[in-house]
């Protein structure tokens, strides 16, 4: 299940080996899986994603780095929301 939420401090990841990438702040939609979280995010025409760590996941989310929309969630980026109590 995708989740909308919003970037709203420093939240970075890792591609390979590379150095650590910061995504801008923003909205956002997360797909949690028991071991990773993917982020999905959009600056101007090019779309962006990321997946880490579950325990990074959750510690953005504690630091209130990642803010989630508990209240929405969708099928995706180009998917209209539905409330997550039907």
């Amino acid at each position: 299940m995708i989740k909308k939420a919003r970037i709203t401090g420093s939240v970075e990841y890792r591609e390979g080996d590379g150095a650590n990438i910061t995504i801008r702040p923003g909205p956002c939609e997360i797909d949690v899986t028991a071991l990773d979280a993917t982020i999905s995010w959009t600056d101007g025409e090019s779309h962006g994603s990321a997946a880490m760590p579950i325990a990074n996941y959750r510690r953005y989310v504690s630091s209130k780095a990642i803010q989630v929309d508990a209240a929405k969630v969708t099928g995706g980026l180009d998917s209209s929301p539905v409330d997550a109590h039907e």
